[in-house]
């Protein structure tokens, strides 16, 4: 027997299931019937003896039968899933039918009716009924161990895309727990073929068509080499059918070595459309190989992707230097596994140290230094901690940079942010000061006698970062909802993990010195736009999660800047990352520098106002600008 040819024609119907049900249950009912009455009168009378009126009695039996079950919602029970609950609901179905069907016979006075057949048929009839159903069930069961090898209920998966991806895939996931029903592509010459012996059914558009018709469970796009565009595009139609959508690895994925057959949920990186920015292999492997290279904060989000970054480029020694014991011990392990020919130096230390990072930089010796560790949290930044985040983002760069050029090295690289342009919060103002931090050393480096170029890279949000919005919009979703945006209008830039880790290395690689490199992310993406794809990606709807909306936090900005108003930006030989010259303005960034490091505590008004002296676009959202 063809199995995938029954369980396409069992899909087919699948839609008209409730009908069939009752057509099916009224031929099991009338059967039943002429069963009682054969088990009561016997072959040679079975027929005979009946009176005239009883095909009328069998068809006011059945159409009785029909009604109550309707009414206690017989046919919408699922035959696959047939149990004791189901036989149960029939029981009461048939005691009550045929109560009811022996009362009015015996009430119309129809006295040649066998009182044992009007007793019986209930009987027969629930033994019947529940017959077909668990008979039902195991053929099910049975196709289902013939076509993926499991008996249990499997994901029901329509692919989208009919290439060699799709053929990988289907050879690949058959057996683990999903049935490939379909396969669809815009190449209308596929349309009808097989592949890996699963039909082209038509094109992207149609997946809420097929998926109705054979009870699809999931959505998956297996479209690796399609632009970002495409892909967003075929995710969009995926997300019309109300089911959850998984995707293969994408191209950039299948290189860092992920099986195709690894599906895997839909990420927001998925759905921002932006091809990713092609960088200069040689000339970074050239600034980075054989070299010693040291991470402050290796082990955020930002850092532990730069450790794996640069790892890539086979550098001769990698120092981590961070201040959580539990992150670095994570990236620690996670290096040796993959890149265990690298030296690791593992370091706990604090920025905010400046002997101790004298000491560090002097023992090892690093050529090429990338400053990621700094408190981001804008709210956390902004009430009560204030004077840390100063201590932190901008005397902790001023510290490490300071002792990267007293140790020799050739590039310090700074990580900024988005929110260092008109500040309106205590942190986007201590990561600007930090930026004018880097200018001025630049500045001074070759009367100092230090070789060290100092640069920077800013760029907006990034997806999956600890503190970002993503996961909180995930841990939302998975328990059901509500999701909270800040703000109906609110907007972000956005970029992935690894593409911020590869910008910044790339402007480690090419910079001069004094330089703040900032990279063209394309259109701002609305938060609340990025949630109700978040939840159309799990196969839920807006009402069925709603969006509410909690109002901007202290310090939170509707919208991010990439540039200020007063730089100039500059190209570069790659299409989407320019150059901001920044201008100090006369700052007296020194006695800010002084001042918090000859304390240890300030209140938050002293700091603001500390701040807005040397970063003179910060204006805090009490003052009117945001």
């Amino acid at each position: 027997m063809n199995w995938q040819s029954l369980d396409s024609l069992l899909t087919r119907v699948r839609p008209h299931r409730e009908l069939l049900a009752l057509l099916i249950d009224a031929g099991v009912i009338a059967a039943c019937w002429h069963i009682t009455y054969l088990f009561r009168l016997g072959f040679e009378r079975w027929h005979s003896a009946r009176p005239d009126y009883d095909g009328w009695v069998l068809l006011g039996l059945v159409l009785l039968y029909l009604v109550v079950f309707v009414l206690l919602r017989v046919p919408k029970g699922m035959w696959r899933f047939s149990g004791f609950g189901e036989v149960q609901r029939l029981t009461a179905a048939c005691a009550i039918a045929g109560l009811l069907g022996a009362v009015a016979v015996l009430m119309a006075q129809l006295s040649q009716v066998p009182r044992a057949v009007l007793a019986l048929h209930p009987v027969v009839s629930l033994m019947g009924l529940a017959m077909v159903r668990i008979g039902y069930r195991m053929l099910y069961e049975h196709m289902r161990g013939r076509i993926s090898g499991s008996s249990v209920e499997t994901r029901r998966a329509l692919v989208m895309g009919a290439g060699d991806a799709a053929k990988l895939l289907i050879a690949g996931i058959q057996h683990h727990g999903w049935v490939v029903v379909g396969l669809l592509d815009d190449n209308r010459r596929k349309h009808g073929q097989r592949v890996g012996d699963v039909p082209v059914l038509g094109p992207l558009d149609s997946a809420p068509r097929w998926s109705a018709l054979h009870g699809i469970t999931h959505i998956i796009v297996a479209l690796p080499s399609a632009t970002p565009a495409e892909r967003r595009r075929a995710l969009d139609l995926a997300a019309a059918t109300h089911l959850p959508v998984v995707t293969v690895p994408t191209a950039a994925e299948l290189r860092e070595g992920q099986a195709l057959a690894n599906v895997r949920d839909i990420e927001p990186e998925d759905l921002l459309g932006r091809e990713p920015v092609q960088l200069d292999e040689g000339g970074i492997s050239e600034c980075l190989s054989g070299k010693v290279v040291l991470i402050t904060g290796a082990g955020g989000s930002i850092g532990s992707e730069l450790c794996r970054q640069v790892a890539r480029y086979g550098p001769l020694k990698l120092v981590l230097y961070e201040l959580s014991e539990f992150a670095l011990y994570r990236i620690e392990q996670e290096l040796s596994e993959h890149f265990p020919h690298i030296p690791l130096v593992r370091l706990v230390g604090d920025v905010r140290e400046m002997a101790h990072l004298q000491a560090t930089f002097r023992q090892v010796r690093p050529q090429v230094v990338f400053h990621a560790a700094a408190y981001k949290h804008v709210p956390l930044m902004e009430e009560d901690n204030a004077f840390s985040a100063l201590r932190n983002n901008t005397l902790g760069t001023a510290n490490a940079a300071r002792a990267a050029a007293e140790a020799g090295a050739e590039r310090f690289v700074l990580i900024s942010t988005d929110k260092a342009v008109n500040p309106t919060n205590v942190m986007g103002a201590t990561k600007r000061a930090a930026e004018m931090v880097i200018s001025r050393l630049a500045a001074q480096a070759a009367s100092a006698g230090w070789r060290t170029r100092f640069m920077a890279v800013r760029f907006g949000n990034v997806l999956g970062s600890s503190g970002s919005v993503i996961p909180k919009f995930k841990e939302q979703i998975a328990r059901g909802g509500p999701v909270t945006v800040t703000h109906p209008e609110i907007t972000r830039y956005f970029m992935t993990i690894p593409e911020a880790a590869r910008l910044v290395v790339q402007a480690g690689a090419i910079g001069e010195g004094g330089q703040v490199f900032v990279l063209d992310m394309g259109e701002p993406v609305k938060i609340v736009d990025l949630a109700r794809d978040l939840i159309r990606m799990t196969g839920h709807t807006p009402e069925e999660i709603p969006i509410t909306f909690s109002g901007l936090r202290p310090g939170e900005k509707l919208y991010e800047e990439l540039l200020a108003d007063a730089d100039a930006t500059l190209p570069t030989r790659f299409e989407r990352l320019r150059i901001a010259r920044l201008d100090e303005r006369g700052a007296d960034l020194q006695a800010l520098l002084d001042w918090v490091a000859g304390r240890s505590h300030a209140n938050d008004a002293e700091v603001r106002q500390r701040l807005a002296a040397v970063v003179h676009e910060y204006r805090s959202p009490e003052q009117g600008r945001g």
